[in-house]
C-alpha cells in the first residue's frame, strides 16, 4: 500500500526542483490548504487550478493537495465541524453519524457545510502555514549538501527571482 522508494522519490523531485525554495514551499502550502476544504474528489482539479491563477508549481501544489488522505478526511472533517461550531457561536458537539454514512457525500454533510467549510478553512490556513515553513527548510536543507543547488539559490537570492 505504500512504496516507500516511490515516495523518496517523489520527495527527492519536489526538494530538487530548479525553482526558488519560496517558490516550491508555496505550492506545496496552497495545496496543503486546498487538501483541508471539504470539496471530496476535486482537491487534485482545484490545485492545478490554483498552481496556474497563482503561477504555482503544479507538482507541489497537487502534491500538498494529497496531504489529507481518506484515513485522516474523517477525523479532520470532525475537528473542523466542531471549530465551525465554536466560531459560529453555536454549541460545540460531535458531527451526528447519519452524515458520514453512506460515504463521505455532499447531499448528507449539506446541513453542516457551514460550519465544516468555516473550522476546514481555519485548520488549512493554519495547516498551510506549517507546511510552508517546513517545505521551505527540508528545500533549504537538501541544497545546501549540493553545492550546484546551494550557488542557485544564492543567485537566486540576490536576484529576487528564478533563473532560467
Amino acid at each position: 500500500m505504500l512504496n516507500k522508494s516511490l515516495w523518496k522519490k517523489r520527495i527527492y523531485t519536489i526538494l530538487s526542483l530548479d525553482s526558488h525554495p519560496g517558490h516550491i514551499a508555496a505550492g506545496f502550502a496552497v495545496g496543503v490548504f486546498i487538501s483541508f476544504t471539504p470539496f471530496f474528489g476535486l482537491h487534485t482539479p482545484l490545485a492545478i487550478a490554483a498552481a496556474f491563477i497563482f503561477r504555482l508549481n503544479k507538482i507541489t501544489c497537487i502534491t500538498g493537495a494529497w496531504v489529507n488522505t481518506p484515513i485522516t478526511v474523517v477525523p479532520i472533517l470532525g475537528v473542523s465541524y466542531k471549530l465551525g461550531r465554536f466560531l459560529r457561536g453555536r454549541s460545540v458537539n460531535e458531527l451526528p453519524q447519519q452524515a458520514l454514512q453512506g460515504g463521505l457525500e455532499w447531499h448528507n454533510l449539506a446541513k453542516y457545510a457551514k460550519s465544516i467549510i468555516l473550522g476546514s478553512s481555519i485548520l488549512g490556513f493554519l495547516a498551510a502555514i506549517v507546511a510552508y515553513f517546513i517545505c521551505y527548510y527540508l528545500v533549504v536543507r537538501f541544497r545546501a549538501k549540493d553545492a550546484a543547488q546551494a550557488e542557485m539559490d544564492k543567485e537566486m537570492d540576490e536576484v529576487g527571482e528564478e533563473l532560467d
